[in-house]
């Protein structure tokens, strides 16, 4: 199973650790369009601040975050899963796991970056700013970017099991599953169930439990239809939407009451 995440615009600091490798992180392929948006994102920071803040979209109040990204090479690196906080991955939670757990968590998830495109969690990288959305001078929007050394590192790490897309929206564009892998991927909406609307909330949160579900239960799905039998058995709510024809994904409604 391979799980797709979107990042937290929040994260926690580099801290001390060893400064960022960044041949080590996994999906190698990628490699090269990280050092394009590496080398270009330190250069805007270490430039205009003004235009820097407004290339990454900050507000005044987050002209401190510019500063993150002039230390991408020599701020202490940390794994993945301990920089991303926010909603979903204060849910997730993945620190209190049990070693098994943990263990099935740096194989199966894989969070979505505008600087790194994809990296797993148990990849070590510094704390950043930089998003999906972000258009930089040279080399334009990073949706764009990634498109197509995604196509060719993500089918090899999906390999022939179940793929689990949370992402957001902000992050599809940059690798969307097609033919027989688009056929075994599942997207899940979860809804206020009174309501049937989306509320971005409980949302995150709810994914995140919902990913903490299965790797505390060893859960190995290998298909959508196998997810959804996992998910009912771990007492969620699911109404499923078969794909209508052979190479889209699977449609799952999550249907929560609470709002929390």
């Amino acid at each position: 199973m391979l799980v797709l995440l979107p990042p937290s615009e929040g994260k926690a600091s580099s801290g001390r650790g060893t400064a960022l490798k960044l041949e080590s992180l996994s999906l190698p392929g990628l490699t090269e369009a990280r050092q394009a948006v590496l080398d270009e994102l330190s250069e805007l920071c270490a430039g205009d601040e003004d235009k820097a803040r407004e290339v990454l979209g900050l507000s005044e109040g987050l002209r401190g975050e510019i500063a993150k990204n002039t230390e991408l090479r020599t701020s202490g690196a940390r794994p993945a899963g301990e920089i991303y906080t926010g909603v979903l991955y204060d849910a997730l939670d993945l620190a209190s796991l049990d070693t098994a757990a943990k263990r099935r968590a740096g194989r199966s998830l894989l969070v979505f970056s505008g600087l790194w495109g994809a990296v797993r969690v148990t990849d070590k990288i510094p704390s950043y700013r930089c998003s999906m959305g972000v258009r930089l001078p040279g080399l334009g929007a990073l949706g764009a970017h990634w498109r197509t050394p995604m196509a060719a590192a993500l089918p090899e790490a999906a390999g022939d099991g179940l793929v689990l897309d949370l992402r957001s929206s902000a992050y599809t564009g940059a690798w969307k599953p097609k033919g027989e892998v688009a056929g075994r991927t599942a997207t899940v909406r979860v809804l206020h169930a009174p309501t049937r609307k989306v509320v971005s909330h409980f949302n995150k949160a709810t994914k995140g439990r919902i990913v903490r579900s299965l790797l505390a239960a060893g859960a190995a799905p290998a298909g959508p239809a196998e997810l959804v039998e996992a998910l009912r058995d771990l007492g969620y709510e699911v109404e499923v939407s078969p794909p209508a024809r052979a190479g889209t994904a699977w449609a799952l409604d999550v249907l929560v009451n609470e709002v929390h």
